[in-house]
């Protein structure tokens, strides 16, 4: 009965240990299981964020001038987004192992050392449930082997007792030597039935007592686990749930940047953009060559030139320095009005609608202009510009767009001046401290740095003076500026005329059509009469009507004329829109004046010089 349940117990205490070894096993398993899902995590947000930073807009750069587009900002919202959303992959990796993995591993040494302490504790019990077996197996053997000590004992004093020929003392001995050995037998006796008795207790205190509390205690370290891994899993599910709102905010935002891409705001940006300030040219007219003798020819030509001039008003002399072939001498920017003028002058007569000239007129008149470079600049700018190099006054640029740069830049100009002047009240103010406390500081150790900074100043507002000038010729060819004549009046009136670049009205046609001219500063004190003259021998523009002045204007910036109230002068060239209009006085002296101070008479059969955008 012992031998058998001792075995069977030591067979399940094997077999429990080895199933609880494999329990540890699946646990350790499922931690490893998680620790890579939260490495995936990590590597994944991490391969996102690079994702986004490689799309990113880079700073200073044409890409980000892109990104004014709603298109462009949806996929940048998208990006950040991203960011986002992969941050929340990081929240799952974190979660994860704050949660499960760091958790798991502490609970499954606390595991480990519990299950050892519940064997230890049943390998104790079997090793004493062994001892009382052996116990009881000797006690067994002893009380076995005295009883057969007994028997012969007795056995040996029967025979002495029935044979005559011994002594009564031989025989009284074997008597008392069995009696000896039969006390002996009873003894072992007894201690064996004690043995046996204790051997009993202890195995059913083993069986029913002992194991069974071990048993039940490796079985609850065993649910305890079953239940852990089983929670483990609940807060995997759960760390990934918590963030499915975040991501699906994030993906929400995606899908409203998307839905806020406006097609026409990026087609008005694309507009704003490239809008040149031209205008579009005129209708070609019908040509009839059915009358050969009365072929139309240019209205620039020398003999339709001459032809009006016996129309209306005989002309003779040349034009003086007509830069451009298909337009007309630069114009000034327009000056305010003499104080002595009537505040009735804005409201002045307008010129009428510029009719439009044949296609073919112009060619031909530019066919028959002679190809003269006015100055060498034309050449070094066309070289500049075969190089790659940029005009500084961006005049390689159509008007509207060099109107936004020269802008840009002036404003940037502004802002390094305004830099530069708080620099230099922090300096002065920092002067006055030293001056008051000179143990703080020697004040003439500043004034280094004050000079240097005024200096800087100096620079930087001649350098914005010069775009300014710039930025003036060109929003006083773009008639839409509303704001034109006050900005060149406010320029003009406060420079001498000598500080600003004459190169810029080579550079420029007089409605803002535009030349690839490199801009220098050793060319600003070339005189505009050194190019005038290699363009005397060109014919000079019919007359298109009669003006009468207003009032006198004093014409003293370069392309101007002056004129008396009430003089009567030439028109050669109507107002384009810009607030000037053309006129001549004799033949060497023709120039520009405000069409608000003059009324136009222009002569309806004439056609005027007409101008190229």
């Amino acid at each position: 009965m012992g031998p058998s349940y001792v075995a069977a117990g030591n067979d399940q205490f094997d077999n429990l240990e080895k199933h609880t070894q494999w329990g540890i096993d699946i646990l350790e398993k499922y931690i490893k299981f998680v620790k890579e899902r939260t490495e995936i995590e990590l590597s994944y947000a991490k391969q996102l964020r690079n994702l986004a930073k490689k799309y990113q807009p880079k700073k200073n750069s044409k890409e980000e001038e892109e990104y004014r587009y709603t298109a462009c900002k949806a996929f940048l919202s998208t990006l950040n987004e991203m960011n986002d959303y992969a941050g929340q992959h990081e929240v799952i990796s974190e979660n994860m192992t704050s949660h499960i993995t760091v958790e798991l591993a502490r609970y499954v040494q606390e595991l480990k050392q519990e299950r050892k302490s519940y064997f230890h504790e049943g390998r104790k019990a079997q090793q004493h449930i062994e001892i009382c077996w052996k116990q009881l197996e000797s006690s067994k053997r002893r009380f076995e082997r005295d009883c057969k000590e007994a028997d012969r004992a007795q056995q040996y004093f029967e025979k002495m007792d029935a044979d005559i020929n011994v002594t009564k003392a031989d025989v009284e001995k074997a008597r008392q030597q069995a009696q000896v050995r039969h006390q002996m037998a009873e003894d072992s006796r007894a201690d064996y039935s004690s043995i046996l008795q204790k051997f009993n207790r202890e195995q059913h205190e083993y069986y029913h007592t002992h194991i069974p509390n071990i048993f039940q205690k490796i079985q609850e370290m065993e649910e305890r686990r079953i239940v852990r891994i089983g929670e483990s899993m609940k807060t995997y599910a759960e760390v990934d749930r918590q963030v499915i709102p975040i991501i699906g905010k994030c993906l929400d935002e995606i899908v409203k940047a998307a839905e806020s891409i406006d097609q026409k705001n990026d087609s008005q940006l694309v507009i704003e953009a490239y809008k040149s300030g031209f205008e579009p040219p005129g209708d070609v007219e019908f040509e009839d060559y059915t009358q050969p003798m009365k072929r139309t020819v240019s209205d620039n030509s020398l003999s339709n030139s001459r032809g009006e001039g016996k129309a209306e008003l005989k002309f003779g002399g040349k034009s003086k320095g007509k830069l451009w072939p298909f337009i007309k001498k630069n114009k000034p920017p327009p000056p305010p009005p003499a104080s002595s003028s009537p505040s009735a002058v804005p409201n002045g007569p307008q010129s009428p609608k510029q009719q439009k000239e044949p296609l073919s007129h112009r060619f031909n008149e530019f066919m028959t202009s002679k190809p003269k470079m006015h100055c060498f600049r034309s050449l070094k700018r066309g070289l500049s510009l075969k190089l790659g190099a940029t005009p500084e006054d961006f005049s390689n640029l159509p008007p509207e767009q060099r109107r936004k740069k020269l802008q840009q830049k002036v404003d940037e100009l502004n802002k390094e001046i305004q830099k530069e002047m708080d620099q230099r009240d922090a300096i002065t103010k920092m002067k006055d401290v030293y001056l008051k406390n000179p143990q703080m500081g020697d004040p003439a150790s500043l004034d280094h740095k004050l000079t240097e900074v005024s200096q800087n100043i100096e620079k930087l507002r001649l350098e914005a003076q010069k775009f300014e000038a710039w930025l003036a010729e060109v929003e006083g060819r773009l008639p839409a500026r509303g704001d034109q004549a006050r900005r060149q009046s406010g320029l003009y009136d406060a420079q001498d005329p000598a500080t600003v670049p004459n190169c810029a009205q080579d550079r420029e046609s007089p409605d803002g059509s535009y030349t690839e001219e490199q801009s220098q500063e050793s060319e600003v004190k070339v005189l505009a009469a050194d190019f005038d003259d290699e363009f005397d021998d060109e014919e000079p523009l019919p007359a298109i009507g009669t003006c009468k002045a207003l009032y006198t204007f004093e014409g003293q910036n370069e392309g101007t004329i002056s004129v008396v109230e009430g003089e009567t002068l030439y028109v050669i060239e109507e107002d384009k829109g810009d607030g000037w209009t053309r006129i001549r006085r004799s033949e060497e002296e023709e120039g520009y004046v405000p069409t608000s101070y003059v009324e136009v008479y222009l002569d309806k059969n004439a056609k005027g010089a007409k101008t190229y955008i």
